[in-house]
């Protein structure tokens, strides 16, 4: 048993900032959030910001073995597969070489108040086994969406897709998919398919790149975000170039929407309008890519998308609707993925972070100020 006092911690689905005391029990669950419980250990976060740990939504962890790779090249000569420079890179990679790298790359993250984050595994069923491999013993929560080759072509074989899906499904968390330039519509309808039915994560990269958009616009007469909302995709990434009624859409749909500012930024393929997505409703999830491109960084990734995004809009946006981007909204009620993340409330797992408060405005001060020695306990 143990007790925060003191401390200004932000409480619920909305992030209230309560001078309140957190009780948690030996098996790490809230019990009580009040001023007056006071029990057990007692940890003084006088000064201090009590705050949820991280989702990282979006990363590719298995590329932390080529950082800073690509300068200058376009998207698909980085990222596309198979002949990307990543995949090749993944395909040659010794393993205990791509263990290794992972496993910095998780430390980098827990250290940095990261609890769970949701990675695209290349590589199919070893690659997911990979990953498996690398987390262990390191206290943090990889949500895993595979992938495999017959996904692939116009001419994909429909029964080795299944199969696959079969095999990967047993061992991950979803399918997470390179974008439409790459599967079939009835491929992409098969995952979805049989994701829903299993419960797991379907997503896939849309609207990343405009000049993607308008080839699917001109092939299909559809955006890549319509055509993943009518497949059943639960989770979409980037949508950093809607068009037509595209952000519409999203706020319509069931699909969860994952940003990545940052990695937009570095490949120079736009800035995602999510001042305009803010106001349809739409409560998105944040992540912070390739980690050959970024680091895994969730405070860096929260402070550049506060201040670009006001600066392209010429907007305010509420630092607190930014902050929950990497906490709150990965609640399930809000993000309606099958994700188990926690915030501060009563019978909660307490998975927080306790944080040097630097200012009087405790959602900037995480954002703009924080740095790695200014998280004091991880819980």
């Amino acid at each position: 048993m143990k007790t925060i006092v003191n401390g200004l911690i932000l409480k619920g689905l909305e992030l209230e900032a309560k001078k309140e005391n957190i009780l948690i029990d030996d098996d790490g669950t809230i019990l009580e959030i009040s001023k007056e419980v006071k029990e057990g250990e007692i940890i003084d976060a006088d000064n201090k910001i009590v705050c949820p740990r991280f989702l990282n939504a979006h990363t590719h962890i298995g590329d932390s073995i080529i950082k800073d790779e690509g300068e200058g090249l376009s998207l698909d000569e980085v990222v596309k597969p198979p002949h990307g420079i990543k995949h090749v890179a993944l395909e040659s990679a010794d393993d205990d070489v791509l263990i290794e790298a992972m496993r910095e790359s998780m430390w980098d993250m827990y250290n940095m108040g990261v609890s769970h984050f949701i990675d695209y595994r290349e590589g199919g069923l070893d690659g997911v086994k990979l990953l498996k491999e690398a987390a262990k013993d390191i206290p943090i929560t990889p949500i895993i969406l595979a992938r495999d080759s017959s996904f692939y072509g116009e001419d994909a074989n429909y029964h080795m897709v299944k199969m696959a899906l079969k095999k990967l499904l047993k061992e991950s968390d979803g399918i997470g998919l390179s974008g439409f330039g790459e599967i079939s519509t009835t491929v992409a309808e098969i995952i979805c398919e049989r994701c829903e039915r299993e419960d797991k994560i379907s997503s896939i990269h849309v609207a990343e790149n405009e000049l993607n958009q308008i080839a699917s616009l001109e092939k299909t007469g559809k955006s890549e975000p319509q055509r993943a909302f009518e497949a059943g995709f639960n989770q979409i990434v980037h949508m950093t170039n809607p068009k037509n009624d595209d952000v519409e859409l999203l706020a319509r749909s069931d699909s969860s929407l994952t940003v990545c500012p940052r990695s937009n930024g570095a490949l120079a393929v736009g800035v995602v309008p999510l001042y305009e997505i803010l106001n349809k409703g739409v409560r998105p999830l944040i992540g912070t890519d390739n980690i050959m491109i970024n680091s895994p960084n969730m405070f860096r990734e929260l402070e550049f998308t506060l201040k670009i995004m006001k600066g392209v809009s010429r907007n305010h946006i509420d630092a607190r609707e930014i902050l929950k981007m990497a906490t709150t909204n990965a609640d399930s009620s809000i993000s309606n993925l099958p994700i188990d993340k926690s915030y501060i409330g009563e019978g909660q797992k307490a998975e927080l972070m306790i944080v040097n408060k630097k200012s009087n405005n405790p959602y900037l001060s995480l954002i703009n100020r924080t740095e790695a020695n200014d998280i004091v306990k991880i819980i």
